[in-house]
């Protein structure tokens, strides 16, 4: 006879499963199996199974239930096992050998592992353990305080035991393994820090720099987001690690006991942090001051950053976080997220981006700005001559989301300059805790390099300056929302506007995402999506994820529902990205007048205007007006055509008059000042 608490609460007796009956009783019997070979109150038992106040009977039914668990136990053989259910005055005890309940099993499977010690029993051990899950632990029992917090309480040793398992195939060298396992738990856990500091090292193990690195900026923004916290100090180990890592360019990680790493992980994965220590015991490592140091697995030394190939060991670079001469602080840092999908088009900007980035006639850090509406594809044009153009820039590439326009507070220079130390080589007890004094140091150690920048959704130029390298051979691309005026007026910025997609571009981009065949069965339908997208790629993607979800659905047909002015916002929304979201994070940053006036001219019949109307539907005087309409022409939410001549969008439009319904009048005002740079 076996009992089960790791998924539907369940009693089997050679392969025949005990009837148990209602919700109230299986919960009398998990509670017992929870406590066994231990009396259990009458009291316990009541207030565990009635979330609300129990009825005047409830002693009765409790009793009843013990009475017919104890006739179905009977009925299984339960005698011959050793088990009985007795009553002690007002108390119950169910005694047995724990060794029949699979939480008692897995508690003990998961005792003997020993994933750094012993990681090759550990394996084993561990996914025995974890084969006894069958679903979410004591599925069945009422759904009152009690158990939910048992239930919570098991799902946190099950969570332990994935962790352990990981580390365990991560001391082998078996990454992908390490990965795939704990892939899945992390995506059902994005808020465990351990496990996702886990999952990155494992990734980094296996050559996914860019995935590694991509948990741990989604992780930190769920943290703020939903806890309002910053990620806690096993989080940020690994993000360190990993960046320290990759500048200090280690050979291949070797696996516990010296056998081949299992799974083929690909080289130059090594280097990554981890080894055969627990998550917990991983602290930060440093990467120069001193002439050998450990291979981050800890398994041989490697000659330290900066130590000068076939001398005497006696030479290192400097240990300082700054340079020796020209030498390099260890493998050039690639930060640069995925190459954008499906990315069509663009060939215009693109070229642009070339001609400001790669002019070297000046003998300046050359600086792009590339800015418009929000769901322009901003990003992806960066990212994406970024990834063209890496083999120009050898030393590396950074990348670093400024968080400008967003639901949190926008990344402080300090924090990014952090990262960017990190990554190419600086210890971490030698990063200046000043933004200027780590600013200095950055434009230090890139003076002679050849390095790209990529500085993504940034809110002002104030924000953008610290960060900016000065070495002759860098070169940085910025992306805002805002035209960032302020860096074309004192840094000689050169701006690359995005406009939105015409009708060829916008069809060829449903076809990527749809297929060509899908699209050339209704042309002037995808026209139509075009025009109702107001031609913008995110706004067009999310139309696509649409058709996607309904694959019988025609273009005509979604064009049909998007003419509908009322589902349109929701209609082009996808999970968490649409554009409803894109614009209410460029509306937050509007100041309160701002906001009003561009709920004001969401009124407009076509969306086109002057100041003079534009002051009439606002009901601000003209200079007012005017101040209002630049900036809001500044941040792309209006456009000036000509002089005096200013549209807004459709989608704008709509977006500004929910917001106005939902607010009274003037919409959801921001806090910004409202001046200008």
């Amino acid at each position: 006879m076996e009992f089960s608490l790791l998924g539907p609460i369940a009693v089997t007796t050679g392969s025949a499963e005990l009837s148990l009956g209602p919700a109230k009783r299986r919960s009398v019997l998990a509670l017992l199996l929870l406590q066994p070979n231990t009396t259990v109150p009458l009291e316990q038992l009541i207030d565990s199974l009635w979330e609300d106040e129990p009825p005047e009977h409830a002693r009765t039914v409790v009793q009843g239930h013990v009475s017919r668990l104890r006739a179905t136990l009977a009925e299984g053989g339960a005698e011959a096992y050793g088990i009985e259910l007795t009553t002690h005055g007002s108390a119950y005890l169910l005694r047995l050998p724990e060794e029949l309940i699979d939480a008692h099993r897995f508690g003990e499977l998961v005792a003997l592992a020993r994933p750094e010690a012993a990681p090759g029993d550990a394996v084993p051990l561990l996914r025995e353990a974890l084969g006894l899950w069958h679903g979410p632990a004591l599925t069945g029992t009422v759904t009152s305080p009690p158990f939910a917090a048992a239930a919570h309480a098991l799902e946190e040793r099950r969570l332990t035991a994935v962790e352990a398992l990981g580390r365990a195939h991560g001391a082998l060298g078996e990454h992908e393994q390490a990965a795939a396992i704990l892939y899945s738990a992390a995506v059902n856990n994005p808020l465990r820090e351990g496990l996702i500091a886990g999952l990155m090292r494992a990734l980094f193990r296996t050559g996914r720099q860019s995935d590694a690195l991509e948990w741990f900026h989604r992780t930190r923004r769920l943290l703020n987001e939903e806890l309002g916290v910053d990620p806690g100090e096993r989080l940020r180990g690994a993000y360190e690690e990993i960046l320290r890592a990759e500048a200090a360019g280690g050979g291949r990680a070797k696996p516990a006991g010296g056998a081949r790493p299992a799974g083929g992980a690909p080289a130059g994965a090594a280097g990554a942090p981890g080894g055969s220590r627990s998550a917990a015991d991983r602290g930060p490592r440093p990467v120069a001051g001193a002439d050998r140091g450990p291979v981050p697995d800890g398994t041989g030394t490697v000659d330290a950053p900066g130590a000068v190939p076939g001398g005497d060991g006696a030479r290192t670079g400097a240990t300082d976080g700054t340079r020796a001469g020209s030498g390099r602080a260890g493998a050039a840092p690639r930060l640069l997220p995925r190459a954008p999908a499906r990315f069509l088009g663009r060939e215009q900007e693109l070229a642009a981006l070339t001609a400001v980035l790669t002019d070297g006639g000046t003998g300046e850090s050359p600086l792009a700005v590339v800015a418009g509406p929000a769901g322009v594809g901003k990003t992806a044009c960066a990212v994406q001559w970024a990834h063209l153009r890496a083999d120009a820039f050898p030393d590396g590439q950074l990348f670093a989301d400024l968080r400008g326009f967003g639901e949190g507070d926008e990344a402080a220079p300090a924090e990014i300059l952090r990262d960017f130390l990190l990554a190419l080589g600086t210890p971490p007890e030698r990063v200046p805790g000043s933004a200027q004094a780590a600013s200095a140091l950055f434009r230090s150690l890139v003076a002679e390099r050849r390095l790209l920048v990529v500085l993504d959704n940034a809110r002002s130029s104030a924000q953008v300056r610290p960060l900016l390298p000065g070495g002759p051979h860098c070169a940085t691309v910025v992306t805002s929302r805002s035209r960032l005026d302020g860096l074309v007026a004192t840094d000689c910025a050169r701006p690359v506007g995005l406009q939105t997609l015409g009708h060829e571009e916008g069809a060829a981009l449903l076809g990527a995402m749809l297929g060509p065949e899908r699209v050339a069965e209704d042309p002037a339908a995808a026209r139509e999506l075009v025009d109702l997208c107001d031609g913008l790629p995110l706004a067009l993607r999310a139309a696509a994820a649409q058709l996607t979800a309904r694959p019988r659905w025609r273009l005509a047909r979604l064009a049909a529902a998007l003419r509908d002015e009322r589902r349109r916002l929701a209609l082009l929304s996808a999970e968490d990205t649409g554009i409803a979201a894109a614009l209410r994070m460029s509306v937050a940053r509007l100041s309160a007048d701002d906001a009003q006036l561009l709920s004001a001219l969401a009124t407009s019949a076509d969306g086109h205007l002057n100041a003079s109307l534009a002051a009439a539907l606002a009901g601000y005087d003209p200079e007012r007006t005017q101040d209002g309409l630049d900036r809001l022409a500044e941040m792309h939410l209006v456009d000036e055509e000509a002089t005096d001549v200013y549209t807004i969008s459709t989608l704008t439009q709509l977006f500004a008059r929910d917001e106005r319904g939902e607010s009274g009048e003037g919409g959801k005002h921001g806090t910004g000042d409202g001046s200008k740079e």
